[in-house]
């Protein structure tokens, strides 16, 4: 399961109203290869939704949907998604205990 805190939730939905996307427009999370630690988060909406074909995972936190692929599902399991809007940066943040390491930026990391 992918969570979500209540500032994240509140930062999705005020995005997602300014791109002009229906309350229904899930968010797809997902995992590539990139960056200083291997691997790179990614985050955008996704009007198609889930696709069962590839085995999407679809998670619920009040009104927001979370979609996430199988193969980013495997690195991304048990971890939460917040918001920081401080002086130390402000942007999503991936809580992610699979993580073995991490680069100082957050941005990406290994298993």
């Amino acid at each position: 399961m992918i969570t979500v805190s209540e500032k994240a939730a509140n930062r999705i939905k005020e995005i997602r109203a300014s791109k002009g996307f229906s309350e229904e427009t899930p968010l797809r999370v997902g995992v590539a290869g990139g960056g200083c630690s291997g691997l790179t988060y990614q985050l955008d909406f996704d009007e198609a939704g889930a696709d069962p074909d590839k085995k999407d995972q679809s998670f619920q936190h009040e009104d927001i949907t979370i979609i996430v692929d199988m193969r980013s599902f495997l690195y991304l399991a048990g971890t939460q998604l917040d918001y920081s809007d401080g002086l130390k940066g402000q942007g999503f943040h991936f809580s992610n205990p699979n993580a073995a390491r991490t680069c100082s930026c957050g941005e990406s990391f290994a298993v």
